[in-house]
C-alpha cells in the first residue's frame, strides 16, 4: 500500500492517478464493496391485484387488516454520494503542509474514484462560511474528472482568510438533497465549540432527511487536541480571524484540553445517537491507516 507524506501530495502530479493508486491498494483483499447496499428503498404499499405475483405481499399488514397489499420499491438505482469538504482557513493547519486540507482532498478523491468504479454517482461541495463549489451528482468518467479538477483547485490555491459555517452548510445541503444519499463530511468541526447545539442540530437535520452520514473528524491531534507545544513563549494566530495571542502553552494547556475534550465527547455521543459513522482522522497517523481501517470496517458492516 502506498505510503504518503501529506506535505508531498502535490509532488505526485495528477490527483486522479494518485487516487487510483490508493484505491487499488485499499480494495485488495476486501471481499465486497464497503458501500454496497444503499440503493433499494421501500416506498409505499398498494392494493394487491388478482393475478399478480405474491412475492412482495406484505403478510404482516395482511395479518392486521385482512387485506392484501403489495410492497412497492423505488426503482433500483446506484448510490448517490455527496462529498462535503470544509475549506475554511483552519483546514490549512499546519500551514507549511496544509495537512488537514491535503488529507481531506486526497480522501475525497479516493472515495470518488472508488464510488465511480461501482457506477455510483458522486457530487462535491466545498464550503467555508458559504458554499463555494457544488457539482451535480453524476457517475460518468467526465464528471469524475471535474470533481478531481475542483479538488486540485482547492489544494493548489492561495490560502484565504475564511471562517467556517459547518452548521449552516449542513442545513442547506439537507434542504437541497431530495433523494436519499450518502453524505460524507470532511471537517475539523471547529465552529463555536462552546456552543455546539447548532452544529448537532444540523447533523440531526441530515439524518431526519434519511441520509446516511459519515463524518471524518480531521485534526492534527498532537497540537490541536493535546496542545503539545514545548515550553516557552508563543504567539498563536487564529487562522480564520488573524487574532493574535501571546502566552505560555503550559499556562492554558489544562483549560484548553478540558474544553476540547468536552466538545469531542459531545460530538461522539451525538453521532452515536444519530447513527452517524464517526471516523477520527488524525493526520499525523498518515493517510493509509485511517482509510484502511475505515474501509475494512465498512466492508464488515455490509
Amino acid at each position: 500500500m502506498l505510503e504518503l507524506d501529506l506535505s508531498k501530495i502535490r509532488e505526485y502530479g495528477r490527483l486522479d492517478f494518485l487516487a487510483k493508486q490508493l484505491v487499488e491498494g485499499f480494495i485488495t483483499g476486501l471481499h465486497k464493496s464497503p458501500f454496497h447496499g444503499f440503493s433499494v428503498e421501500f416506498a409505499e404499499h398498494r392494493l394487491y391485484n388478482a393475478g399478480e405475483s405474491t412475492r412482495h405481499i406484505d403478510w404482516k399488514v395482511f395479518g392486521k387488516t385482512d387485506k392484501l397489499f403489495i410492497k412497492n420499491y423505488e426503482e433500483e438505482t446506484n448510490l448517490r454520494c455527496h462529498l462535503l469538504l470544509d475549506v475554511s482557513s483552519s483546514m490549512y493547519y499546519p500551514q507549511k503542509s496544509r495537512g488537514k486540507l491535503a488529507f481531506s482532498v486526497l480522501a475525497a478523491a479516493a472515495l470518488a474514484n472508488m464510488l465511480q468504479r461501482q457506477r455510483d454517482a458522486v457530487g462535491l461541495v466545498t464550503f467555508s462560511d458559504r458554499i463555494e463549489t457544488q457539482t451535480e451528482c453524476r457517475s460518468t468518467t467526465t464528471h469524475l474528472q471535474k470533481v478531481f479538477y475542483e479538488l486540485e483547485q482547492v489544494l493548489n490555491r492561495e490560502k484565504r482568510n475564511q471562517a467556517t459555517a459547518v452548521a449552516d452548510t449542513l442545513h442547506l445541503i439537507a434542504d437541497k438533497i431530495h433523494t436519499r444519499s450518502l453524505v460524507v463530511i470532511f471537517s475539523d468541526m471547529f465552529e463555536d465549540v462552546e456552543n455546539s447545539e447548532k452544529l448537532f442540530s444540523a447533523l440531526q437535520h441530515l439524518k431526519h432527511k434519511k441520509h446516511e452520514v459519515l463524518l471524518f473528524h480531521v485534526t492534527e491531534k498532537k497540537t490541536e487536541m493535546a496542545f503539545e507545544f514545548a515550553d516557552g513563549p508563543y504567539e498563536f494566530i487564529d487562522l480564520e480571524t488573524h487574532e493574535k495571542l501571546r502566552l505560555q502553552p503550559a499556562d492554558v494547556r489544562q483549560r484548553y484540553i478540558r474544553a476540547l475534550d468536552t466538545f469531542y465527547h459531545e460530538l461522539l455521543i451525538k453521532c452515536g445517537q444519530y447513527k452517524i459513522d464517526f471516523i477520527e482522522a488524525d493526520i499525523e497517523k498518515g493517510f493509509d491507516p485511517v482509510m484502511s481501517s475505515f474501509l475494512a470496517k465498512r466492508a464488515k458492516m455490509r
